[in-house]
Formats: structure tokens, C-alpha cells, sequence
């Protein structure tokens, strides 16, 4: 759990679609075994420190023939944004995702002066 010291918590979401590979036959809709997409997200506003992101698939669009496998998660998580990390593996064939982001977290109190 995380625990806020003020009351000056901001909520920060976007949607992106990470990749569309049926359009260009590129490796998540023809290839197999590991394959990664990396999106980076940029925040509105910087947090005092990384803030807490939360992940989901919005649309999903995929091969009917073969297993969905997906794993999708926050990484690099910075005060000013993180990368949005898909993965899949073995013969699953996607041919495109949407990701939807949220972050929760401290931010700067405009009114706060540092005198020190």
C-alpha cells in the first residue's frame, strides 16, 4: 500500500494503441516464441515522486486459431512518465492492442515555498 503525505494527489490517464501488426504483417500478428512492444507514456505534469500506474487491455484484436497469451504491465515507472510493456509468446497471434493507463500520485503544491 502506498500512503500519501497531502492532500495534492493528482489522477493522470490516457489510451494508446501500442501496435497494429495485421496492417504491415509485422512480428506480433506473423512471428512466434518472445515478442515485446514498448509505448512510452509521458505524464500531463511531473509527480513529486513515481506515482502508482495502473494497466489494462481497452481492445484487444486477435488470431482465433492459436492460444491469447498477454502480459502487460507498467515498467520504468519515473516521476515524469513510464514505459506501457506488452509481451506475448508461443503462437498467439495479435493483431493489435489498445492500453489504457492510469497514475495516481503526489504532486507539487504550487503554493509551497522553498526558502531553504
Amino acid at each position: 500500500m502506498k500512503r500519501f503525505k497531502n492532500n495534492l494527489i493528482a489522477v493522470d490517464q490516457g489510451s494508446s494503441v501500442m501496435f497494429s501488426d495485421f496492417a504491415n504483417n509485422g512480428p506480433m500478428w506473423s512471428g512466434d516464441g518472445p515478442r515485446e512492444s514498448v509505448t512510452k507514456v509521458e505524464f500531463g505534469e511531473p509527480y513529486l515522486a513515481p506515482p502508482m500506474v495502473h494497466v489494462s487491455i481497452s481492445m484487444w484484436d486477435t488470431g482465433g486459431n492459436t492460444n491469447q497469451r498477454a502480459d502487460l504491465r507498467a515498467e520504468k515507472i519515473t516521476r515524469t512518465g513510464c514505459d506501457l510493456v506488452f509481451r506475448t509468446w508461443g503462437d498467439s497471434r495479435i493483431a493489435r492492442i489498445r492500453a489504457d493507463w492510469m497514475a495516481i500520485g503526489e504532486v507539487p503544491d504550487e503554493d509551497a515555498w522553498d526558502v531553504g
